[in-house]
């Protein structure tokens, strides 16, 4: 293992995120929005997310700035880092069509959305959050740098922190009481424990 091996392995959970939401993407879009949250911070919150996760460790990877934050590169850490960008892309993978059409980058209800609470949604109400948090940790782990690395923690865990009582507000306003006994009986982002 080599910082340049855990560097693709970050350039590759990026690819594969991109080619896995695509097609959702697209076929999203092709299913009228009934209730929306998009606004200002809304917009600011994924701006966030994508600096952290994206914008910050992509400069890291071309540039190496900045040099003040390295650290000495661990294949050990690094090979731990590509078991999460693996995890991650699956997890991501398996969220994506379990929601199907109802998905979206912000907070939506689509018309015709149905409440999802199968497949891995059976155990966790968030797993797409679990999946970015799997990235969040695999690029820690793979970019040997406390601001690269770490980037994707603060930037991510900004946008959870401040959107995921809001989500599940709008869930509720549009499930009812569904939507509240399926909290009740699941955890957020791992089965039976958080």
């Amino acid at each position: 293992m080599t910082p340049m091996i855990a560097k693709i392995a970050y350039i590759l959970l990026a690819v594969g995120w991109y080619v896995i939401r695509m097609p959702h993407v697209r076929r999203s879009r092709r299913t009228p929005v009934a209730r929306s949250s998009r606004g200002p911070r809304e917009m600011a919150l994924l701006l966030i997310s994508l600096t952290g996760l994206g914008i910050v460790p992509f400069i890291y990877i071309a540039t190496g700035f900045p040099k003040f934050a390295a650290y000495t590169f661990r294949p050990a850490q690094a090979y731990i880092g590509i078991a999460a960008v693996v995890s991650a892309l699956a997890m991501f993978r398996i969220t994506h069509k379990a929601l199907g059409r109802n998905w979206s980058v912000t907070l939506e209800v689509r018309e015709r959305h149905k409440l999802v609470t199968d497949g891995v949604y059976r155990y966790i109400r968030h797993p797409m959050y679990t999946a970015f948090w799997l990235w969040a940790i695999a690029q820690a782990l793979l970019l040997p740098n406390l601001v690269a690395g770490l980037s994707g923690i603060v930037g991510f865990g900004t946008l959870y922190m401040f959107r995921i009582a809001k989500e599940e507000r709008l869930m509720t306003e549009a499930f009812g009481a569904a939507y509240q006994d399926y909290m009740a009986r699941t955890t957020r982002l791992i089965p039976w424990l958080l």
